[in-house]
């Protein structure tokens, strides 16, 4: 095919690859740390930080575009932390507020640079639902560097993150900083956030982060193979819907990564050895006919005998 020949859809197929190790590798650790809530309201803090820094330099340079939506989203998780520390509301509901009030003054502010006229050329609009097409060989390079280095930063830090996840009092103990391994956890959290935002968009990149470890989580028990499997079905993911969307003319990238990932996930549910539905029936059924048998097994002996 035609499409498979450009060289510019093979970097960006190899960005959105590198993308999907990322978001599926960190996406294990925000679902044992149980705060996949949070990859939903940071992606979607970090729309302001995008427009906003669009506003101020007035061009798509992506690496300042990210740079914005990286502080917009850590200022999102502070205000998180604030809310949460200083007043009886949730963390889960304060993750909702900040959602929805970082969303909603994103697409305001969208909403005035289009109606400035240079919106719509800045191509800000795919940020919402993404669009790989649209990147530049720059955008490329930033992502995969920057998808490398989570990856690389997972890896080098596995023990620690065992640790951190799993036994954080024995992690106090050796000395492992468990307010340093929170910060790092977050820049690395914001970081695969925003690297994604163009290619799958703020609205879907949480699903990247949390389909892919979810599915993981139906094949095995241990946490490095849950990593391993994860960064594999999130790179597919991204792969296969960088694929399908470079079909059509301008069709969303986001939308069809997610429902690759969907796909994995689906399967997983019911083929899965742990706890998949088909494997949990089958186990089921094991059971009940050991039990049966260890039931009925005595009563046969003893109908023989009184025969």
């Amino acid at each position: 095919m035609a499409i498979l020949a450009s060289i510019n859809f093979q970097w960006v197929l190899l960005s959105a690859t590198f993308l999907g190790i990322a978001a599926g590798m960190f996406g294990t650790l925000a679902y044992w740390k149980r705060q996949s809530l949070m990859s939903d309201a940071l992606s979607h803090a970090a729309l302001p930080g995008v427009v906003i820094a669009f506003m101020i330099i007035n061009e798509k340079n992506f690496f300042i575009l990210i740079v914005g939506a990286a502080l917009s989203a850590l200022l999102g998780a502070w205000f998180i932390h604030i809310i949460r520390s200083s007043s009886r509301i949730k963390e889960d509901t304060a993750m909702g507020i900040i959602l929805s009030v970082f969303f909603g003054a994103g697409i305001v502010l969208l909403t005035l640079v289009n109606r400035s006229g240079g919106g719509n050329q800045s191509g800000l609009d795919t940020f919402i639902f993404g669009q790989a097409a649209s990147m530049v060989r720059m955008d490329v390079y930033t992502m995969v560097i920057l998808a490398i280095v989570v990856i690389f930063l997972i890896t080098l830090a596995y023990k620690e993150w065992k640790l951190f996840l799993f036994d954080p009092e024995f992690a106090r103990g050796i000395g492992l900083s468990s307010r340093g391994m929170d910060i790092v956890y977050m820049i690395g959290l914001v970081t695969t956030i925003v690297i994604g935002i163009q290619a799958v968009g703020v609205i879907l990149m949480a699903a990247l982060l949390i389909i892919p470890a979810v599915s993981a989580r139906y094949w095995t028990q241990s946490f490095k193979v849950m990593l391993l499997l994860s960064g594999i079905f999130g790179g597919l993911s991204g792969a296969i819907g960088t694929f399908l969307s470079a079909q059509g003319p301008s069709w969303p990238t986001g939308p069809f990564i997610v429902l690759s990932a969907s796909i994995f996930f689906v399967f997983s549910l019911f083929f899965g050895k742990e706890k998949g539905l088909i494997a949990e029936r089958i186990e089921f059924k094991a059971q009940q006919k050991q039990a049966f048998g260890n039931n009925e097994a005595p009563g046969v002996l003893k109908e023989g005998g009184n025969e």
